[in-house]
């Protein structure tokens, strides 16, 4: 597994910067590759991919959320990988946005990437992208502001 963790702040409030992460059909705004997330319900989404010339289509499931505290998805079919993104007032116009993602690279290009830390930069111009968008704003639209708790692990917690 491949892992990256990057994090930014924002110069906007935390409602703010955690209703924008929550338009999940607005990533293709900031985030390379992604052609396209098609939100199925409250916790599964579609996405369309496009990445080192691959196109891929897979399915996740939002595992995790809580409003302006975190969000966290797996996949459920196709590239294996999971994360989480998580929101830190700073104080009341600035939030850190931290995101960790882990994955398993797919064949040579993939695994050359992750070793190249290709990842780790991408992730680091996408937050940047998302910076651009949530400040160049203005007023944020509505997230989805539902709750929805972590599964039990193998301990019962």
């Amino acid at each position: 597994m491949s892992t990256v963790e990057k994090s930014i702040d924002v110069d906007v409030p935390i409602t703010a910067a955690y209703n924008q992460w929550t338009r999940f059909e607005e990533f293709p705004e900031f985030l390379g590759g992604v052609e396209e997330v098609t939100q199925q319900d409250d916790t599964h989404l579609h996405w369309k991919v496009k990445v080192g010339g691959v196109e891929r289509e897979f399915d996740a499931e939002v595992t995790e959320q809580h409003p302006d505290e975190r969000v966290a998805w797996k996949s459920t079919d196709g590239e294996a990988h999971a994360g989480v993104v998580t929101f830190h007032r700073l104080d009341d116009a600035k939030t850190r946005v931290t995101v960790q993602m882990d994955w398993k690279p797919e064949g040579f290009v993939e695994k050359v990437g992750a070793a190249l830390q290709v990842d780790d930069i991408q992730i680091g111009r996408d937050l940047g992208r998302y910076k651009d968008l949530v400040e160049g704003k203005g007023r944020i639209g509505d997230g989805w502001r539902g709750e929805v708790d972590r599964a039990p692990d193998a301990t019962g917690n």
